[in-house]
């Protein structure tokens, strides 16, 4: 009977982690739904403003500030992870990915410094002292174009600055509710864009230019390093509820064939508590009659 005690306590156990895994992937389902209406309505604004520049940067020279390159002393990651945890290797991946380029520009003689948002990265990259320029792990809560571009100026500005020589940033890509993209992208400085053959982007579009390329470059510029970096937030918060609700479904189906299991083996174990009964109770009567 203690085994039996031990398997229905086990079954209750999965019965209601399975409830709460199901109710957190109904819950991750919504706010994927949301997520990802905003970066797919994101994503055609960065690209054009993106193909505009790229429009002004070929073959024409023009040049900018944020398009200075520098030799590398001292460069700045950018790492996006998550606030909350259940997500599958959403997390751990960027990790690895930030650890290993942080790893690579050390061995390159740079100085390396971080601005990370999400507490996962926070929190495991703190464990270096010093790493660590800051932490806006509250933006991911409230994720607004103003909080983001602020953060984003201010990278810009200390770019200008000659604080660092060079800003990458590191998440996670959205492109479906099972996929997520690792990515590394160069932030600044900007490079010029090249159109590619195969896919037929050879071609310029013919802008008239008011009141010259110079001045609208200057303006440009910084709106489209903002939109980008605000697109590459609400990338990793869409892959991040991706992924969350792909975990919390294949727990909930890992909790039912486990119940499956589980329930067999209770019925056997009682089977055979029930047959031991009856096996005492024949012999018991057997004996009494000899």
């Amino acid at each position: 009977m203690a085994n039996l005690k031990e398997v229905r306590t086990r079954i209750a156990s999965v019965s209601s982690t399975q409830q709460i895994t199901s109710a957190m992937k109904m819950v991750s389902a919504a706010k994927f739904r949301r997520a990802q209406n905003a970066i797919l309505g994101m994503r055609p604004y960065a690209a054009q403003l993106a193909e505009i520049v790229r429009d002004i940067d070929i073959e024409d020279g023009v040049q900018t500030p944020y398009h200075e390159t520098r030799a590398l002393n001292n460069v700045l990651l950018v790492v996006v992870t998550s606030n909350k945890g259940l997500c599958g290797a959403f997390n751990s991946n960027v990790i690895k990915e930030a650890s290993a380029r942080l790893q690579y520009y050390r061995g390159q003689g740079c100085n390396v410094k971080m601005i990370t948002l999400g507490k996962r990265g926070s929190e495991f990259f703190a464990k270096q002292q010093g790493l660590v320029a800051e932490s806006c792990d509250d933006l991911l809560d409230d994720p607004g174009f103003d909080s983001i571009s602020a953060l984003c100026e201010k990278i810009m500005t200390a770019f200008c600055d000659k604080q660092y020589d060079c800003v990458e940033i590191i998440y996670n890509q959205f492109k479906n509710s099972l996929t997520q993209i690792l990515s590394t992208e160069r932030f600044l400085p900007v490079t010029a864009g090249e159109r590619s053959a195969k896919s037929g982007e050879t071609k310029r579009n013919d802008y008239i230019y008011e009141p010259g390329k110079e001045q609208i470059m200057r303006e440009m510029i910084p709106m489209t390093l903002r939109s980008q970096f605000y697109r590459v937030v609400l990338d990793s918060l869409a892959a991040e509820h991706g992924a969350r609700m792909t975990a919390m479904q294949k727990a909930t189906d890992n909790a039912t064939e486990l119940l499956k299991d589980l329930r067999l083996s209770y019925n056997k174990a009682r089977q055979a508590a029930i047959t031991n009964e009856i096996i005492e109770i024949v012999s018991g009567s057997e004996a009494l009659k000899g």
